[in-house]
């Protein structure tokens, strides 16, 4: 058990460089200073005071003393712990043989790994497994199923994802009252946990608007999920490309799920199924989603296999033999070996936090901009509006972030129609804006053509980012 959450803990230990974690910094600073909430944008210039419902309000307090009070290596630390947990608790749903859950947990986790990151989304990872945990285990005492509304009205401040435990919530309750109209499993109690079940679940529901976005928090995750523009252009919103190796272990688990129930012979409660059935529909929507999705299929896998192995009685490693002295020394090097690698690869991460920040980000662009202070407004990329909020803000507002819910379809589409230079029109977000200043990538279309043009003049170049001003 010691050595599978070192593991997870290892392979969560990852640099952070998620696009938004420097905006969710700079919020959660200002919350912490200033003691408020936020209910209008602070951060563009051009939706400057248009409603924002900050729904990761409670998260960005907890990254920002996290990063304050122990640094990066501690934020991340943080964060992995959240990811090994929530994999604990998918490890302990799992039914079976330890080696069994345990390759199959491992499984789940390595599927998962290109969302992970120190992001609030983590926060819905970790609540979503141990919602689940709950749920399962409330088979054997229905009380505990009451711990079911606190946990809600934590989520819904912590990220807008609580509305996946309301739809887990949901599934359980209409796959238990097909179990209980079919009869299946025949439990003298079904009844009675049906209509707890479904108390617990109103009550969930109701806590929701006790934040301080009240009812807008239920809107809010169904005008996400619908918004076309971000389906359309944000990566992690996207379908999972399979032709990329990093998806190939989230494909296995997908044909595993739809392979493996068919050769076992245990047959999949409603629950289960419907369970299944959501996860996987919202892993192949957006890839955000698969990581939940490892969370509903790898106890299933686990018990389907077990199930099958006992049928073929062809369960490896089902006798052990007694713990030797050798055994325990061999057992004991392996955990100093896993402890050793883990210390290493922390060391290894916070050493190059900074070089990662400026891989991934404009960092020399931006000492640029404070030196020089070209004129606003300035015209960002999308992935660069976080970073710019977390380093020049208030010095200059940007031009978009990724707060995509703030922005809306249609500025998206102008933004877009800008950037890679669609239409004829491609110039009109530069002059209805009056922008001055543009950074974006050196081989962004736009970059391209404004250096052609002779209202624009390149002031700062590298590898990294090109800085433009318009000549006047």
């Amino acid at each position: 058990m010691v050595v599978f959450t070192l593991g997870i803990f290892g392979l969560g230990f990852r640099n952070a460089t998620d696009p938004d974690l420097w905006w969710h910094l700079r919020t959660g600073q200002l919350i912490v200073e200033n003691h408020r909430l936020f209910h209008a944008d602070p951060y563009s210039f051009t939706k400057f005071g248009q409603p924002w419902i900050d729904h990761e309000w409670l998260s960005q307090i907890l990254i920002f003393g996290l990063y304050k009070s122990v640094g990066w290596g501690g934020l991340i630390a943080a964060f992995a712990a959240l990811i090994s947990f929530a994999f604990f608790f998918v490890f302990l749903r799992s039914k079976g043989k330890p080696y069994v859950a345990g390759t199959m947990t491992v499984w789940g986790a390595i599927a998962s790994v290109p969302s992970w990151g120190v992001r609030p989304q983590m926060f819905t990872l970790f609540l979503a497994s141990l919602l689940l945990f709950i749920l399962e285990r409330s088979d054997q005492q229905v009380r505990r199923l009451w711990w079911t509304p606190p946990l809600m009205l934590l989520w819904v401040n912590l990220h807008a994802g609580y509305a996946l435990g309301v739809a887990f919530l949901l599934i359980f309750l209409l796959g238990e009252a097909v179990e209980l109209a079919w009869g299946q499993p025949p439990k003298p109690d079904a009844s009675a946990r049906l209509k707890t079940l479904a108390a617990v679940t109103v009550a969930s529901i109701a806590v929701v608007p006790l934040g301080p976005y009240g009812t807008a928090m239920y809107r809010y995750p169904l005008q996400t999920v619908h918004s076309r523009a971000m389906l359309a252009y944000i990566g992690e919103w996207q379908s999972p490309d399979f032709h990329q190796l990093k998806y190939l272990p989230a494909l296995c688990l997908v044909l595993a799920c739809l392979a493996v129930p068919a050769l076992s012979p245990r047959r999949l409660r409603a629950r289960e199924l419907l369970l299944l059935a959501f996860t996987l529909g919202a892993a192949l929507r957006s890839v955000r989603h698969v990581p939940i999705f490892a969370l509903a299929a790898v106890p299933l896998l686990s018990a389907v296999l077990q199930a099958r192995f006992e049928q073929m009685k062809a369960l490896p490693f089902d006798h052990p033999s007694p713990l030797t002295q050798r055994k325990l020394i061999v057992n004991l090097l392996v955990l100093c070996a896993l402890l050793g690698f883990v210390t290493v690869r922390v060391a290894t991460v916070v050493s190059r936090q900074g070089a990662m920040e400026a891989k991934e980000f404009p960092a020399a662009a931006v000492r640029f901009l404070e030196v020089a202070r070209t004129p606003a407004p300035l015209m960002n990329h999308y992935n660069w509006g976080g970073y710019f909020i977390w380093r020049l803000y208030p010095r200059y507002r940007v031009y978009i972030d990724g707060r995509a819910d703030v922005y809306g379809d249609s500025f998206l589409q102008e933004f877009a129609s800008t950037y890679y230079l669609r239409g004829s029109a491609w110039r009109s977000g530069l002059e209805r804006w009056g922008i001055e200043t543009v950074v974006s990538p050196p081989d962004a279309p736009l970059v391209t053509a404004l250096s052609s043009l002779p209202g624009w003049k390149v002031v700062f170049s590298d590898p990294q980012a090109t800085v433009l001003t318009r000549l006047r």
